[in-house]
């Protein structure tokens, strides 16, 4: 699917400040969030983060944050309900709220596959100011129980580099895939396993699983970034986290696996910019 790049002079098909973007650079990163934040909202920013989601997001996420804006009824997924709190692309733990620059990164970068396009037209503080908008939306926003720090995560293996050694990972991926992805994403990785049809989110829509084939993944098209959804899930679907029931091995073993199913990525094809590297240049 080809991506959009929109400005601020533009009234966009998707929007400013969607479900999540995530910013995964294994130990290293994730700047100043080491710790959990504090929840607090920036009302200083309040009127200029209203005029961005105004010009940019009301029309698929709508006034009310709901997901239910005037183009939402025709787009496929459907627009993001901010009133829930539930964010799927984060770099915390699951069920926890995302860290400043998982949703700066998902504003920027957008996310493939869908109507969320790159926001790259936007300042800075454009950008910090609508995801301070988008937080009036959710009460989850005001207490700390709801905050968690970003999770570390580890590099990639240098086996993934070598084809034979990678070929060996991905066999033993195989048959764990079997083992707990397949009744999701089905034999064949497509998204069509046996529970797939009745599958729902936490907003009670059908949700059809990835397929783990196609060269572009939402949540990002790095080795690290299927690995952090492994590790984290995904908040408010049926894609749990496998950190506590799997080692870190056997995740990578899962993401050797994943990778040889894929087709070869495409730089025209307009895939989300890579998680471990710095989000696209926003306008001073």
């Amino acid at each position: 699917m080809k991506r959009t790049t929109f400005s601020t002079g533009l009234a966009p098909v998707a929007t400013a400040a969607v479900v999540m973007g995530v910013c995964c650079a294994g130990r290293r990163a994730f700047a100043d969030d080491t710790a959990a934040p504090r929840p607090r909202i920036n009302y200083d920013l309040y009127d200029q983060g209203r005029y961005v989601y105004e010009r940019n997001c009301i029309l698929c996420h709508g006034e009310k944050g709901d997901g239910n804006g005037e183009m939402a009824k025709d787009l496929v997924p459907k627009p993001r309900s901010f009133r829930e709190g539930w964010f799927k692309f984060r770099s915390t733990p699951y069920d926890k709220l995302p860290i400043e620059d998982d949703l700066r990164h998902t504003i920027t970068g957008g996310l493939s596959g869908t109507a969320m396009g790159m926001f790259t037209g936007l300042s800075a503080r454009d950008v910090t100011a609508v995801i301070e908008y988008v937080k009036i939306f959710s009460r989850r926003w005001r207490k700390e129980e709801n905050y968690g720090a970003a999770v570390a995560l580890p590099d990639p293996p240098a086996w993934l580099r070598d084809a034979e050694s990678s070929s060996t990972h991905a066999a033993a991926g195989n048959v764990l895939f079997s083992t707990i992805c397949v009744t999701c994403h089905g034999l064949k990785a497509d998204g069509n396993g046996p529970a797939a049809p009745e599958l729902k989110d936490g907003w009670g829509l059908p949700v059809k699983p990835a397929d783990l084939r196609e060269p572009h993944l939402r949540c990002g098209d790095d080795p690290a970034d299927i690995f952090r959804i492994l590790s984290t899930g995904m908040s408010g679907t049926p894609m749990v986290s496998f950190a506590a029931t799997h080692t870190e091995e056997q995740r990578w073993d899962i993401v050797a696996y994943i990778l040889s199913l894929r087709a070869q990525p495409s730089l025209t094809l307009g895939a989300s910019p890579a998680r471990n590297a710095p989000p696209p240049k926003a306008a001073p």
